[in-house]
């Protein structure tokens, strides 16, 4: 499964799935570090099992969702598990570090 944009209007109908985990990356278009991590997001969403997903987030343009996850560094990393959040990543990590969030 590809990952997908999302807006504060998504945000909590994506993340609040039960028995599902929802990986947020929070970035910016102009940000170098998560131009870095979208190839390995998605080569890592294509392997991830039907209960989970990795979804983006703009902070520019979708300031108010960052906000409430005090989202203060680029890229970001929150996982949701079952609406809550679970653990947090902050700037480019490997591959397989990420993986081991799920």
């Amino acid at each position: 499964m590809a990952v997908k944009h999302i807006t504060q209007d998504q945000f909590d109908e994506v993340t609040n799935q039960q028995g599902k985990k929802v990986l947020v990356d929070f970035f910016a278009t102009w940000c170098g570090p998560c131009k870095m991590l979208a190839p390995m997001l998605e080569e890592l969403s294509e392997k991830l099992p039907e209960n989970c997903e990795i979804v983006k987030i703009d902070v520019d343009q979708n300031p108010e969702a960052a906000r409430k996850f005090r989202v203060m560094s680029i890229p970001t990393l929150i996982l949701f598990e079952n609406g809550q959040p679970a653990e947090r990543m902050v700037g480019v990590h490997s591959l397989d570090e990420i993986s081991r969030l799920f």
